[in-house]
């Protein structure tokens, strides 16, 4: 038996050590707790490798990570994705019905799968299927979205750009599932590369959809994707026309193997396919160089284009609000000196 003093100096010295303790045991059983499910898209049994962004997202708030994948023949998509590191498992539905994610009856689904997974955050890339798929997952849920976030603080709090990126939001959320698009400029697509996490038949409730796929059109191209492009040439309403915007435009990006990207009022002009917009309402890039053509520089487009690595712009107007972004700007024609530009990358 202790003296008095001996045992009031034992509990004295031994009170930061169990407070140590007990707020590592709580930290390590919540992060337990924390379940994520990363929604992946597919396209005709072929994985969407900028979707992965999701399970980079995931492995910042921690816990287990699962991932989910819908549509025809989604086997070979379904591997890639499990080769992910620090994916537990991938969840598969294989059904015809869910192949071109129309929200009406994805979003049921997707609904049925999270609730039998207990999962306390859903996330999916900030991407034309992301942004119609889960507000009605979140209504569904009856939880509140958080869109297109570029940073997580917690488990509970995210960082996402406001006013086309004047403004940046921190925004805490007390819903008991989190179901959040991330941004993937600013979380990078995660690479399949020795991970072998289980795959898993998910639940299909073949829900009713009022809505049927009739057809597409998409434009087809050689050239890098847009969205995941290392270098992109955007041209602007500076171009005049159609015409003239592919006889300037298309000889420069075969020149640098750049994928080609448009302002908001060249394609409202019909110069360029809405695919190829880039900007607020359209898409958002972060390839290693931007060259802007005919470009004015408004708020709405550089809000998809200032997290470039190196941006360039070639206007005639001196005083374009482009410039004030860009790394490396020439004033002038751009009918003199793109061609003059396309010129000298193919004979270097």
């Amino acid at each position: 038996m202790l003296p008095l003093t001996g045992r009031l100096l034992s509990r004295g010295a031994a009170g930061p050590l169990y407070r140590a303790s007990s707020t590592v045991f709580r930290a390590c059983t919540r992060q337990r707790l924390l379940s994520t499910l990363a929604v992946l898209e597919q396209r005709d049994g072929k994985l969407n490798a900028g979707s992965l962004s999701a399970f980079t997202a995931a492995k910042k708030l921690g816990g287990s990570i699962h991932g989910f994948v819908a549509g025809s023949s989604v086997g070979d998509a379904a591997k890639e994705a499990s080769k992910v590191d620090g994916v537990e498992k991938i969840i598969v539905v294989d059904n015809e019905a869910y192949e071109k994610g129309l929200p009406e009856n994805y979003a049921s689904l997707l609904v049925e799968n999270i609730k039998k997974g207990g999962y306390t955050h859903v996330i999916a890339a900030h991407t034309a299927f992301g942004k119609n798929l889960l507000p009605r997952v979140a209504a569904l849920l009856d939880t509140q979205q958080i869109s297109d976030i570029t940073a997580i603080e917690s488990e509970n709090t995210f960082v996402r750009p406001i006013y086309a990126g004047n403004a940046i939001a921190t925004v805490e959320s007390s819903d008991s599932i989190k179901v959040v698009t991330v941004r993937g400029t600013a979380f990078a697509a995660a690479t399949p590369e020795s991970g072998s996490a289980a795959i898993e038949q998910g639940i299909d409730p073949k829900p009713a959809s009022p809505t049927e796929w009739v057809s597409e059109d998409l434009a087809k191209s050689d050239r890098p994707d847009l969205a995941t492009a290392s270098k992109v040439v955007s041209g602007g309403r500076g171009l005049k026309s159609k015409e003239e915007f592919d006889r300037v435009m298309l000889p420069l990006a075969d020149s640098l193997g750049a994928a080609i990207g448009a302002s908001r009022a060249a394609v409202d002009s019909g110069y360029a396919d809405n695919s190829l917009q880039v900007g607020q309402t359209g898409k958002v890039v972060a390839p290693q160089l931007y060259l802007a053509v005919g470009i004015s520089g408004a708020i709405q487009h550089l809000a998809g284009m200032k997290d470039s690595k190196v941006i360039a712009a070639i206007n005639k107007d001196a005083d374009a609000p482009i410039f004030q972004v860009a790394d490396v700007g020439l004033v002038g024609d751009l009918f003199d000196k793109v061609p003059e530009l396309t010129e000298k990358l193919k004979n270097s």
